[in-house]
């Protein structure tokens, strides 16, 4: 069976930049990945945050697909600073790249981010992080090159031991293994009045049969 993998891309994309992610899909579909992303392939009616949430819960890895989005002729950064410098021809991408990275690297999925080779790379989407960055032109045949299908390979053989975040929140605590602090910790307060309530008759009782056989 296909293992979900959460794909970060935005959205309203140029012929070029829907051919090279159709062929991202493509490639993660060969290797027994089903590239799932919310509003392409997934949908849902609530909030973003929170579909993108329930998403991820079911994927084991994420890709993060970054292509220019913005494009400036010139700017500045920092202005007004000590730091201040012109900027030319600044590219950016969706500011959902990031988060879409942030909550998969919070969640321990493997994450691979490919980033338009043209697009001002910060954050999350630098290298010399914790995860595989690939930088490259927006061209199908970039992706059969043997750098990227090595970095392919490593990142999916990392699936498989990839926690499962939906199965960690389903799975009920085993009582058996709670001490009586954290047995107490876990009740809702109705239940924790209750089981007071029934623990206090309990004893009332014993000490009634108790007084009786004295």
């Amino acid at each position: 069976m296909a293992k979900d993998v959460f794909v970060s891309v935005g959205t309203g994309l140029s012929p070029s930049q829907e051919t090279f992610v159709v062929a991202v899909e493509e490639r993660l579909r060969a290797i027994g990945l089903n590239p799932r992303t919310i509003g392409r392939n997934t949908f849902s009616a609530d909030a973003p945050l929170h579909a993108i949430s329930d998403l991820m819960d079911e994927c084991r890895g994420a890709v993060v697909i970054a292509l220019e989005r913005f494009r400036f002729p010139s700017g500045e950064e920092r202005p007004e600073s000590a730091k201040q410098r012109q900027l030319a021809d600044v590219r950016m991408p969706t500011s959902w790249n990031q988060i879409e990275a942030a909550m998969a690297y919070s969640r321990g999925l493997p994450l691979l981010v490919i980033v338009d080779e043209g697009v001002r790379a910060d954050g999350l989407l630098e290298k010399g992080n914790d995860w595989y960055v690939q930088d490259l032109p927006v061209d199908a045949n970039a992706l059969n090159t043997t750098a990227f299908t090595g970095i392919l390979e490593s990142w999916s053989s990392r699936l498989d031991s990839a926690p499962n975040p939906r199965a960690s929140k389903s799975q009920p605590p085993d009582p058996a293994s709670m001490s009586v602090g954290q047995l107490l910790a876990a009740l809702k307060p109705a239940q924790l009045w209750t089981s007071l309530g029934a623990l206090a008759a309990a004893l009332g009782v014993a000490f009634a049969i108790g007084a009786n056989v004295i």
